[in-house]
C-alpha cells in the first residue's frame, strides 16, 4: 500500500486515470499530482474535463481495463446489468459525458440507486462530482498498488 506520491510520470498517471488526457499531462507537471488534483481540475476547461471523464469505462461495460474489472467485480444479475446499461445511456444523453463513480468494491446493484440519484442533479453539479470521483478512483488505485 502506497502513501500519496510526490511525483508520478505521465504513464503512471495515465494508468490511474484510464488514459493519457490533458488532465493527466497537467498533473504530471506537478510535484504532488494527486494532492493538487483539485487545483488542476479547477483550471481545466470543459472539453478537458469531458476528455478525462470519457476516457473512463462505463459501469457495467463488458470491455474494461484490468484495474476496472477488479474494481467493478464480477457480473451481477442480468436485470442489474440491463438497468445499468439503460441508466448509463440516459445519463450520457442527459449530461453529455460518461457516468463516473468511485465503486469502492461495491456490487453493481448498489450503484443503481446512486446513478438514479445523480440523474436528478444539474449538469454543473454532476460535472464537478464526476471529476472528483475520478480523483478518488486514482488515489485508491495508487494506494492499492
Amino acid at each position: 500500500m502506497h502513501d500519496l506520491p510526490r511525483q508520478l510520470t505521465v504513464d503512471e498517471l495515465a494508468e490511474l486515470f484510464e488514459g493519457r488526457t490533458r488532465l493527466v499531462e497537467k498533473l504530471a507537471d506537478r510535484d504532488d499530482p494527486l494532492a493538487s488534483a483539485s487545483d488542476v481540475i479547477a483550471d481545466l476547461n470543459e472539453d478537458e474535463k469531458l476528455e478525462a471523464l470519457n476516457a473512463h469505462p462505463a459501469i457495467g461495460a463488458k470491455k474494461l481495463s484490468a484495474r476496472s474489472a477488479v474494481e467493478q467485480g464480477s457480473n451481477d444479475d442480468p436485470e442489474t446489468l440491463a438497468e445499468l446499461e439503460r441508466l448509463n445511456a440516459e445519463y450520457e444523453l442527459r449530461f453529455g459525458f460518461r457516468f463516473v463513480v468511485f465503486v469502492n468494491r461495491r456490487a453493481k446493484r448498489e450503484l443503481v440507486p446512486i446513478l438514479r440519484e445523480r440523474l436528478e442533479r444539474t449538469r454543473e453539479e454532476e460535472l464537478d462530482t464526476a471529476v472528483q470521483e475520478l480523483v478518488a478512483i486514482a488515489e485508491d488505485r495508487w494506494r492499492r498498488s
